[in-house]
């Protein structure tokens, strides 16, 4: 048994199921704490920043900056995705960004259970940039460039 206890952001549609839009494009957040191997509900948060600056450039730093800040006040630690923008650059500095593929609402707790010692430590080596976990079911850890 492990003694985790990690919080993550599920990218998700208004029906709470994850679809193809970058992570920052999505409707809202569904906020989960991982302890003693299993996920709970923590919140969920309204991503209101989703349509700020992108009639200027896609990819806006200031609507990166504002979600950031946001899943910071609610102590997220992992971002978990169908797809990841331009910002990635910016997130991976403070999250550690999980693209999933061939998953779906339902068999993601799997997945990421099956792979959170992984997760684990990444948060304990905390670099200065994490790296983007791919998990389609398998896992792959890359650099982000």
């Amino acid at each position: 048994m492990n003694n985790y206890k990690i919080i993550f952001a599920f990218a998700v549609s208004q029906t709470n199921k994850f679809e193809a839009k970058h992570f920052g494009d999505v409707d809202k957040y569904l906020i989960y704490e991982y302890s003693n191997e299993s996920f709970s509900l923590v919140s969920h948060q309204i991503n209101k920043y989703k349509d700020m600056d992108e009639k200027q450039i896609h990819g806006s730093i200031k609507k990166g900056d504002a979600i950031i800040k946001l899943l910071e006040k609610n102590h997220v630690q992992i971002l978990v995705s169908l797809q990841f923008g331009r910002n990635i650059t910016l997130i991976n500095k403070h999250f550690i960004p999980v693209a999933i593929h061939n998953c779906n609402s339902e068999n993601v707790f799997e997945i990421l259970s099956k792979h959170i010692k992984w997760i684990a430590d990444e948060l304990e080596i905390n670099p200065p940039e994490y790296r983007l976990f791919s998990i389609n079911p398998g896992a792959l850890k890359t650099t982000i460039k």
